[in-house]
């Protein structure tokens, strides 16, 4: 069931979304905790990266409970609901679709019953090998099947992953992920559990970051250690690329299913990860302070004054104005309560575009050069009417400085960025784009710039977005997202 909260929506204008986030996924074996509501708050803490849907699955070690719906965290969860789920152990997922629609049935985690008990599972990425996956669930068994859209089931690849995992239940949880993960294509962070124990796993390349944190009697799995942060748990380590762990009454075991090939998404610094959140040993924060520095060296502007776009292009600004020495201002102000929600805003109200989300502050700007520092141009229409607002703040000049490179390509791996047509740089060189945003000057971050930024190798990064170099291989045809609900005859090879 939906529940409106009555805020403006944070797609304002639903033909110019930016990039979207990835997922959040959380998983807490705790005896004697309340398990449940410190998923909750994890989950609180992953919000960022999934704003759709939100579920939690709990065990007691006799039965197992899934509540999921629409919405943020908050819309989902309240106290009689989180009270009424007792256990030692619970999974959850804030979610952002990338494969299947945006519907109840696709909420996560997903759950199979077996005949030795239940599966629940929660992903963030996506895989490529949806294809193979389904013709090697047939041959498991005829009978199971990932259902279409109207059958009210999940149409999502954590779903057939679920599936194929249930045909293995006689292996028990932990044999059934050893014959299953090394199959999997793309990316893929799982946090999964039976009835008495918890599991997570991470793709061979990393691209999607997972760690374990340690609480007084338990463990923890997280998204980011943002999330390990609002439990009180301490962090202990990232789940390496390749490796399954499983945590229950035992202690904690690792297992290893593949060799690890490290390919850490680049744009988890520019956008995905939270600014307190460690990847490899750096804060997110110190990154893309560095990066705004870079940036100054790479694109230098003469202005009085560098702004940020709120709030992902501040730490970018603040490491631009250190290094150019150009003063650091905040000139403009972010409504904190424009989220998502499920309420469309008026065609009237949608003409007020941006400002919805930020208004400029006139006594800052107005006869001031600007730079203005934000995290990424994907259509363009973004910038395009904020150039025009500060401009009709009093903004002498508008200097647009973006913090990653062009993106040119399409992820795959759990953002759902534009398709290529759609995007802006490919079709355009810089000062075209700069002419059609309507700015003064526009500059972005080289890619090598960007890479130097983070202090980690190249070949360790997955860069497929700006440069379409694939680190998995992408099936033809991959690009579409409603994949799994087409009904067989339309899907044709890798349809």
């Amino acid at each position: 069931m939906l529940r409106p909260d009555g805020r403006l929506t944070h797609d304002l204008d639903p033909q110019d979304k930016g990039p979207q986030d990835a997922c959040g996924v959380f998983g807490v074996w705790a005896p004697g905790e309340e398990v449940a509501k410190l998923t909750y708050f994890g989950l609180f803490a992953l919000q960022h990266r999934g704003q759709e849907s939100a579920g939690v699955s709990v065990s007691n070690g006799e039965r197992m409970m899934v509540f999921k719906d629409m919405g943020l965290v908050s819309q989902v969860f309240d106290e009689p609901t989180l009270n009424s789920l007792h256990g030692h152990l619970a999974i959850g997922q804030c979610r952002y679709s990338t494969t299947g629609a945006s519907v109840w049935s696709n909420a996560q985690p997903t759950f199979r019953a077996t005949d030795s008990g239940g599966l629940a599972l929660a992903h963030n990425g996506n895989l490529t090998n949806t294809d193979e996956l389904e013709a090697w669930l047939k041959e498991r068994d005829a009978n199971q099947e990932v259902p279409h859209k109207d059958r009210m089931d999940s149409t999502s690849d954590t779903a057939l992953v679920t599936a194929i995992m249930a045909t293995y239940a006689h292996l028990g949880v932990h044999g059934a992920a050893l014959e299953v993960l090394p199959r999997l294509r793309g990316a893929f962070c799982f946090v999964f559990m039976d009835e008495h124990a918890m599991y997570a796993a991470r793709d061979p390349q990393g691209i999607r970051p997972l760690v374990l944190g340690r609480l007084a009697n338990g463990w923890v799995v997280s998204s980011e250690t943002a999330g390990l942060d609002i439990v009180g748990a301490t962090f202990i380590r990232e789940i390496e690329p390749g490796e399954l762990i499983t945590i229950d009454e035992g202690g904690l075991r690792s297992t290893r299913f593949a060799q690890a090939d490290p390919k850490g998404c680049l744009f988890e610094y520019v956008y995905l990860a939270r600014p307190d959140t460690l990847i490899s040993n750096r804060r997110v924060h110190s990154v893309r302070v560095e990066i705004g520095r870079t940036l100054a060296l790479e694109a230098p502007a003469d202005a009085d004054l560098v702004i940020p776009t709120p709030e992902s292009g501040i730490p970018a600004a603040i490491g631009y104005a250190d290094a150019s020495g150009i003063p650091y201002g905040l000139g403009l102000t972010r409504n904190a309560y424009v989220g998502r929600t499920f309420i469309q805003p008026s065609q009237t109200i949608r003409q007020l575009g941006i400002r919805l989300k930020l208004n400029p502050i006139r006594d800052v700007i107005e006869g001031k050069r600007l730079v203005v520092v934000d995290d990424s141009i994907v259509r363009g229409n973004t910038q395009r009417a904020l150039v025009k607002m500060l401009r009709e703040a009093g903004a002498a000049e508008v200097h647009v400085r973006i913090s990653s490179p062009p993106v040119q390509w399409p992820c795959f791996y759990g953002i759902d960025f534009a398709t290529r047509a759609e995007l802006i740089a490919p079709g355009l060189s810089t000062e075209e784009i700069c002419r059609s945003i309507g700015a003064d000057s526009l500059g972005y971050i080289s890619l090598e710039g960007l890479v130097a930024s983070t202090g980690l190798a190249k070949k360790t990064l997955c860069r497929a977005c700006f440069d379409g170099e694939y680190p998995v291989e992408v099936p033809a045809g991959r690009a579409e997202k409603m994949r799994l609900e087409q009904i067989p005859a339309e899907r044709g090879s890798n349809a």
